[in-house]
C-alpha cells in the first residue's frame, strides 16, 4: 500500500492541463542498454498526435509480444525526455501493484486512438 501522503489539492484548471489520451501499443521491444529493465513502446494516439514513443519499466507484468494492441493511457503535453537510448515522447500511465511491479492504466473496453481524458 502507498504510504505517500496526499498531495494538495488543485485548481481544476491545473487537472485540465494536462492532455492524456488513449493509444495503442504497435511496437514493444526491450532496451538492452537500460539500467532497470525496461522496453521501447510505440504508440499510435490518432491521427491528431500520430505516432509516438516511450520508455516503460513494464518487464515485470508483460512480454513485447503481450504489450502489441494493448491500449494504454499517455501524457502526451509533456517535453520529451531522454531515457537511456530511447527519447520518450509521452508518458505511459500505470500504478503500482502489491509488490511495486508496474501494472498500465486502461480503458475497460477498446475506444477509439486519440481519446482525452475527461
Amino acid at each position: 500500500m502507498d504510504q505517500t501522503p496526499s498531495p494538495d489539492p488543485i485548481a481544476i484548471d491545473d487537472f485540465l492541463k494536462l492532455d492524456v489520451r488513449v493509444g495503442t501499443i504497435v511496437e514493444a521491444a526491450p532496451i538492452p542498454e537500460a539500467r532497470r529493465p525496461a522496453y521501447r513502446l510505440v504508440i499510435d494516439l490518432g491521427p491528431a498526435i500520430g505516432v509516438r514513443k516511450s520508455s516503460a519499466q513494464v518487464t515485470v507484468h508483460y512480454t513485447p509480444d503481450s504489450l502489441i494492441g494493448r491500449q494504454v493511457l499517455c501524457v502526451v503535453n509533456l517535453p520529451p525526455r531522454q531515457v537511456g537510448p530511447v527519447r520518450s515522447e509521452v508518458l505511459t500511465l500505470g500504478v503500482p501493484d502489491g509488490e511495486g511491479a508496474v501494472v498500465l492504466i486502461a480503458p475497460e473496453r477498446p475506444v477509439p486512438n486519440g481519446g482525452r481524458l475527461y
